[in-house]
């Protein structure tokens, strides 16, 4: 079921059969789902044609706009620090964006990660920004897009799909003059 209690099926959007898993780790994650008390077990969306092409310029001369699941750090919403346990009260549900010419406090306590094995300490794990604005400079990549983009977490594959990414692909398009600090479409 979709967060607005429509039932889809992961065919419904071509992804590929719920055997053809590359990765063994998505058992755990499923399981991990279940014992948060999500009913259905989770589908993990992958799809047997990948919907990506080749570039058609070299990177050094190509515009990279960089799209994040981290949420900005909103300190009314409980603890979202690096050891922070899974929050949901810190999830965002809209799409937002910000400028990428300043730096920016995002988080992940949002998300459900491996907290057993993995920790959120480095930033520049789920969020490049540093790393992207260095590679441009000597022109490895061509220019980092004026704005970043958050894309919620909140899954369901039909909001992703039919709302969070064609407002990502319509933000990035956008933006080939626009450079604005952070916006978002509603409240987080």
């Amino acid at each position: 079921m979709d967060s607005d209690g429509k039932a889809t099926r992961a065919v419904d959007y071509g992804f590929a059969a719920l055997h053809d898993t590359p990765i063994p780790y998505l058992r755990r994650i499923r399981q991990y789902y279940e014992a948060l008390g999500y009913g259905a077990p989770y589908e993990w969306a992958h799809y047997t044609d990948v919907p990506f092409h080749p570039l058609h310029a070299p990177l050094s001369k190509c515009r990279v706009a960089l799209i994040t699941t981290a949420a900005p750090y909103q300190p009314d919403k409980g603890d979202q620090g690096p050891g922070a346990p899974y929050n949901a009260a810190a999830k965002f549900y809209t799409v937002y964006s910000g400028d990428t010419a300043r730096d920016h406090d995002l988080r992940i306590s949002h998300v459900a990660i491996d907290r057993k094995h993995t920790t959120a300490e480095d930033p520049a794990t789920y969020f490049p920004l540093t790393e992207l604005r260095r590679m441009a400079a000597p022109g490895r990549i061509g220019s980092v897009a004026p704005r970043f983009h958050g894309a919620p977490t909140n899954r369901s594959h039909r909001a992703s799909l039919e709302i969070d990414c064609p407002e990502l692909v319509a933000r990035c398009k956008a933006e080939r003059g626009a450079k604005g600090e952070l916006t978002r479409a509603g409240p987080f």
